[in-house]
């Protein structure tokens, strides 16, 4: 097939951006220049401006949006904001850039913006289709995906138009390893097909190490960290003590190299055990072992009168333990985890919340009022934004904790703590909604954590971090556990977390439920 698009040259100088209100800029001193049809992996601590960089490179920053520029950003010469269509972005959030409701209109939307003809346009929409992995009608309803699902739609969105620069904001942040390697081979044969430039931020860096050129690593403190080829950058003696120190994710580190680092992403599943086999961590903390909530025989559905995607669902939850939900995306991993956490209703069979959990609110959690939920399960969703409620990340960590009826000295300390646990001390006055996606996930758990409720069911807590933030947040969530008693549920398709939280681990696949084999508790260097 012939190339269909010329591919963009990118050029920065001493370019940077500080978002309206911030004190702070987001990205300072950012100087390189990317050819026409170079392929870049982007890295960078939690925070270092990533995300700002690439909505930049869209052209939906400048200064009519309130921020400050310095410096020059240009795609093939222009002002990114010149040059609108020929970059394609996709956002950390797909839910964010979703528009329409059938997914063949979703992926038609941005041809179809771009006048290209309707025949070609279905096409496309095809072709993007099978090249993400997404088997779906095309009217299938596109409120009816899973979250791993979205973001497959959303990626064939952005191939179908097939843009000069691609930019990928962790494309496969919330896909089992399979999908990942999926994601990452569509992206290859687009690129081969239209020459197009990328630029990628991923955390899983092994997975796209071999398939770019180039690795740059943003500096949090402004200007480039690294810049290099990938061996070079990833392996030379002279940067990866330097990239480890900043938290940039480096392969072949071991149990510390996370996300994609060889077990997280492409290895075969693990074995399945009988139940009966299974020898959970020991369970510690307050009332530990103790059953919190039970589930009989239950099934679990996306609506209130949709079919089961779960079915025959037994298990308990128990104070003083870990649980780690994994499986192949849309299998029902976060319908499971809702319906646990009493926001969704039970399509069949009994939940019902143990005495030392009910505490006098009733054994239904589906029926309990938001002010009984909010000290007993605490749940955060796999869009951050989902859960914010107020106009600052202060705001954000003392709603519960006045919901709860917390004096406002106790108030602050929980904030106080929680801010400078999880690295948010400097963006208390900021709003939620303009984070980085992992601040905006880190802000997520802080807020469950902040009314230190008996249950915590976590919808992929990893996403978006640096190494460092991610050990905080399992030595957190540790402690959670041992010293506080509470039962930790993740959702989640990072290995080296369930792993590093000692976790009993379930696995969702073909409408059922089953335990795996736990795998010992271990802890990445540098954790406390």
């Amino acid at each position: 097939m012939q190339q269909r698009t010329s591919p963009v040259a990118v050029s920065a100088h001493n370019w940077g951006w500080r978002h309206a209100g911030r004190k702070r800029p987001a990205v300072a001193g950012a100087d390189f220049s990317i050819r026409p049809g170079e392929r870049v992996l982007l890295l960078g601590a939690s925070g270092a401006g990533k995300s700002t960089l690439l909505h930049a490179l869209a052209g939906v920053l400048g200064e009519d949006t309130g921020g400050t520029e310095s410096g020059s950003l240009t795609l093939d010469g222009v002002h990114p904001q010149a040059a609108r269509g020929r970059a394609g972005l996709l956002l950390q959030d797909p839910d964010s850039q979703i528009v329409l409701s059938r997914v063949g209109d979703e992926v038609a939307f941005g041809a179809e913006n771009l006048g290209i003809a309707r025949d070609e346009i279905w096409e496309r929409v095809r072709a993007a289709l099978d090249d993400v992995g997404l088997a779906v009608p095309l009217n299938h309803s596109t409120a009816a995906l899973s979250g791993g699902q979205k973001q497959r739609l959303a990626l064939a969105s952005i191939l179908a138009m097939q843009p000069g620069l691609l930019l990928l904001d962790e494309p496969t942040a919330n896909l089992d390893p399979d999908g990942v390697l999926e994601i990452r081979d569509a992206v290859a044969r687009v690129l081969d097909r239209t020459g197009a430039t990328l630029i990628v931020v991923e955390h899983r860096v092994a997975a796209w190490a071999e398939l770019v050129d180039r690795v740059i690593v943003l500096d949090a403190g402004g200007g480039i960290l690294a810049d290099g080829p990938p061996d070079q950058v990833l392996s030379g003696a002279g940067t990866r003590s330097r990239l480890a120190e900043a938290g940039v994710w480096l392969p072949g580190a071991g149990s510390a190299a996370g996300p994609g680092s060889g077990s997280g992403a492409g290895s075969g599943a693990a074995m399945l055990f009988p139940a009966r086999d299974i020898v959970p961590p020991a369970p510690a903390g307050p009332g530990a072992g103790t059953d919190l909530l039970v589930a009989r025989s239950l099934d679990v559905a996306r609506t209130a009168k949709g079919q089961p995607v779960l079915a025959g669902v037994d298990l308990s939850l128990q104070a003083g333990t870990a649980v780690g939900i994994t499986g192949p995306n849309g299998a029902g991993k976060s319908t499971l985890a809702l319906t646990l956490g009493g926001l969704l209703r039970p399509r069949g069979g009994d939940l019902a919340a143990a005495p030392p959990l009910a505490r006098g609110a009733g054994s239904v959690p589906f029926r309990w009022k938001s002010a009984q939920l909010v000290t007993r399960i605490g749940t955060v969703f796999q869009e951050p934004e989902h859960q914010f409620l107020t106009g600052s990340v202060h705001n954000e960590l003392a709603f519960g904790p006045r919901r709860a009826g917390r004096s406002e000295t106790e108030v602050e300390a929980v904030v106080g703590r929680l801010a400078e646990r999880l690295r948010l001390q400097s963006l208390l006055p900021v709003n939620p909604f303009t984070l980085s996606g992992g601040e905006k996930r880190r802000l997520s758990v802080a807020t469950m954590l902040a009314t230190a409720p008996d249950i915590l069911l976590l919808d992929e807590p990893t996403f978006g971090q640096d190494a460092n933030t991610w050990r905080e947040l399992v030595a957190l969530l540790t402690e959670q556990r041992d010293v506080h008693g509470c039962a930790v549920v993740s959702v989640t398709h990072d290995r080296e977390f369930t792993a590093a939280l000692g976790c009993r681990t379930l696995r969702v696949s073909g409408g059922r439920v089953e335990e795996l084999l736990p795998v010992s508790g271990r802890t990445p260097s540098g954790a406390q």
